[in-house]
């Protein structure tokens, strides 16, 4: 067993042995001088807990502050997520300092380790350096703003914008289920944004027998475009012969709403067409091969 001050690498432990018998007070003295390092050291560290719950609570309050500030200067949801996170990160970062600095570790020597493992630090944080700059991005170029639906067309994921933060960005599905895409990945894809513009077009197709009276069945279309309250009059509304199919002469419905009556409306007006053409007599036809056989030969 070693003790410092007591046994060395020369110490012969028989003859320590035999000390301590004549001198039984040496161990107790030796304890004792260590009291005032050890208390030295718990005061220490009740005095670096107390620092951080203080310094977390101080930094709570300062990004409330700058929050609250953002929200009053109608600051983009996505914005104001995104610098409350970074000056969050920043805070608990310069934290840690004044936490190593209270076991004698100098600001000069981090900054020095992390100098020297700087390219080791810069392949192993490759992505989320990627995702941060992503996410500038984002703001920067604003392809899409918190409340928006839009899909990834790299990965087909899709949902409205929930939040921007400085790696990911998350989507809320339209079953509740919360989708996060790293920024990286939103900033070098293609993204449709469904929320970008007021008003979206309604492209709808119905096929019809080629028996079928197309001027009736036009009239038919209209009558349900006329009957839908949600519809812009302002902007155009189209019925139209789109294509002669295999088995049925395809009618184009196009008419305008607003963003938020798109599926609504999309799925309303399909439902009011099916009752308008069987109202009609006029059928919608269904893929259908016509065989024709052939009286086998007469073999002689």
């Amino acid at each position: 067993m070693y003790l410092p001050g007591l046994l060395t690498d020369t110490t012969d432990p028989g003859a320590l042995l035999e000390e301590i018998e004549k001198n039984p007070g040496m161990i107790r003295a030796y304890f004792e001088g260590l009291m005032p390092s050890l208390v030295g050291f718990l005061l220490q560290l009740a005095a670096t807990i107390v620092l951080l719950l203080v310094g977390s609570r101080i930094i709570r309050w300062i990004v409330s502050i700058v929050r609250r500030s953002l929200d009053k200067s109608r600051a983009e949801t996505g914005v104001v997520t995104f610098l409350c996170s970074l000056i969050r990160y920043l805070l608990y970062f310069v934290l840690i300092m004044i936490v190593l600095s209270q076991f004698g570790v100098t600001t000069s020597s981090v900054v020095a380790v992390l100098g020297s493992a700087g390219l080791t630090l810069g392949l192993a944080l490759q992505g989320s350096l990627s995702n941060f700059a992503g996410g500038v991005l984002i703001l920067l170029l604003k392809p899409f703003v918190v409340g928006d639906y839009i899909l990834d067309n790299g990965s087909g994921l899709e949902g409205t914008v929930s939040e921007i933060s400085i790696f990911y960005t998350k989507l809320l599905a339209v079953d509740n289920k919360v989708i996060a895409i790293p920024n990286g990945s939103l900033s070098n894809t293609s993204i449709t944004n469904y929320s970008g513009m007021d008003r979206r077009r309604v492209d709808i197709t119905v096929g019809v027998s080629y028996d079928a009276d197309l001027k009736l069945a036009k009239e038919a279309l209209a009558a349900v475009v006329a009957g839908e309250e949600r519809v812009i009059t302002e902007e155009p509304s189209d019925i139209f012969v789109s294509s002669l199919s295999d088995s049925s002469v395809e009618l184009g419905v196009r008419v305008w709403v607003r963003t938020d009556d798109y599926w609504a409306v999309r799925w309303h007006m399909l439902e009011e067409i099916k009752y308008a053409l069987d109202r009609s007599g006029i059928s919608i036809p269904y893929p259908q091969m016509d065989v024709h056989l052939s009286p086998k030969e007469e073999i002689s």
